[in-house]
């Protein structure tokens, strides 16, 4: 009885990091040096590569898919972003929208930046 609660402990911990490791978890750095992507926020739907819904709490944010939940600290963040002055200068154009299934990837080609 030990082992099996023991074995069902690891497979929910297992679970648990693996779920964890796909959530888009991001912090906004204040030098572009520090970033893994740098973004810019366009004002239309129709001109980003990615729809973005900041979510209210860390469990909404999973997948690669636009729910994005903004932590308070650097090491507890996936992705390190920076916000940029100019869309020439981003990796990354998203829209912030108040509908979280309006979430999505516009642009396929960089979906790979977020992972």
């Amino acid at each position: 009885m030990k082992k099996l609660l023991q074995f069902m402990g690891f497979c929910l911990l297992l679970i648990t990091f693996s779920l964890s490791t796909y959530a888009q978890k991001v912090y906004t750095v204040d030098y572009k040096s520090d970033a893994d992507v740098k973004v810019y926020v366009v004002d239309y739907k129709s001109d980003a590569d990615l729809v973005v819904y900041k979510c209210s709490y860390k469990s909404d944010a999973s997948g690669n898919k636009g729910l994005w939940y903004f932590v308070d600290y650097k090491s507890d963040a996936d992705k390190k972003i920076y916000f940029v002055d100019y869309k020439s200068d981003a990796d990354l154009k998203i829209y912030f929208s108040t509908y979280k299934s309006d979430a999505t990837w516009k642009n396929n080609s960089k979906i790979h930046l977020m992972y």
